[in-house]
């Protein structure tokens, strides 16, 4: 699949149009353009390739995919490889769609190998803000990569939600509620480390195209690059901070665990002292020697009255004190 545009001094010309034309296209000053490649045969890629001058190295990380997030510095463009990110709460699992992108002096290219992640956002960003389209390429790669980096926010809030859930679990005295808690976390914990993996690199993505490459962006774009840097920064700080509350709350339903089995501990202790008593009283009056009351009714009331005034005695003195 292909989608593409062509804009003419500053404004959106036409959609959808053949690849062709870009040997014609990249001749004309007032011209910039958009190529959008899904799941492209290598005989497409390498045919783009051609026509701008792309490095083979570049196509070929392109066209092989799971390459880290990076930018490449060539002599006539610029490769751009990133990830967005899609979190599914009730499976706890996070896609990372790929993208690699090609930024020449008058051209995007796009390259991706399905449909995961939202282009039609990114054109929905172009459309609302036509009038930053004076700015050329620069304003197509910015509303690409805020694009991006608003995923990772979004991404970012459900985990959020996520944990917030579990907080309120942890203490729910429910059957098998640590159980879940545990498994939750440690699936949490995993989303939140391949998003900063795919997340903190995009720092060093937008930093030198911010401070190296302000030729390619130009002065009227400049504040919106550096809104997404700032805006990556502050992802990559709530990564950070999740993954410690993940960590917190591993560790502080450990300690509810401990503290519960210590109760259990401790009130079968309490029930087994309890039961002790009536134990060594009937030993005592099971004897063989004659004692007070022996083989008369008085041993028999005198020790029942025993086990229960002096297990009652157990239970009060326990209980008053928590421990059953």
């Amino acid at each position: 699949m292909q989608r593409s545009r062509i804009y003419k001094n500053g404004s959106l010309a036409e959609t959808n149009f053949d690849i062709e034309r870009i040997s014609e296209l990249k001749k004309q000053r007032s011209v910039f353009f958009w190529v959008d490649l899904v799941a492209p045969s290598k005989k497409e890629l390498q045919h783009v390739a051609d026509e701008l001058g792309l490095s083979e190295f570049a196509v070929e990380d392109a066209f092989k995919g799971r390459q880290r997030p990076k930018l490449e510095h060539y002599d006539s463009h610029l490769f751009i490889n990133a990830y967005s990110s899609n979190f599914h709460p009730d499976t706890a699992e996070l896609h990372t769609p790929e993208i690699a992108i090609f930024v020449t002096k008058n051209g995007l290219i796009t390259v991706r190998d399905d449909e995961e992640f939202d282009i039609q956002g990114v054109m929905k960003r172009w459309d609302d803000q036509a009038e930053l389209a004076k700015n050329g390429i620069a304003f197509l790669l910015w509303a690409l990569l805020d694009q991006i980096v608003d995923g990772y926010f979004e991404v970012i809030q459900q985990l959020d939600a996520s944990l917030e859930e579990i907080e309120d679990r942890m203490f729910d005295d429910v059957t098998r509620q640590d159980l879940v808690v545990q498994r939750r976390s440690y699936e949490l914990r995993k989303a939140l480390v391949l998003l900063r993996r795919i997340a903190v690199p995009m720092r060093e993505v937008l930093n030198p195209i911010i401070k190296r490459d302000a030729q390619v962006i130009g002065d009227g774009m400049l504040p919106y690059y550096q809104d997404v840097y700032d805006h990556i920064m502050r992802a990559a700080d709530w990564t950070d901070s999740l993954r410690d509350l993940v960590t917190s709350l591993l560790e502080t339903n450990l300690t509810i665990q401990g503290n519960r089995m210590n109760l259990v501990m401790k009130k079968v202790t309490s029930w087994a002292a309890i039961i002790a008593v009536p134990t060594a009283i009937t030993g005592f009056y099971g004897q063989n020697v004659p004692y007070l009351g022996f083989g008369q009714p008085l041993g028999l009331w005198s020790s029942n009255i025993l086990i229960v005034g002096v297990s009652g005695a157990l239970y009060y003195i326990f209980k008053k004190r928590d421990w059953l």
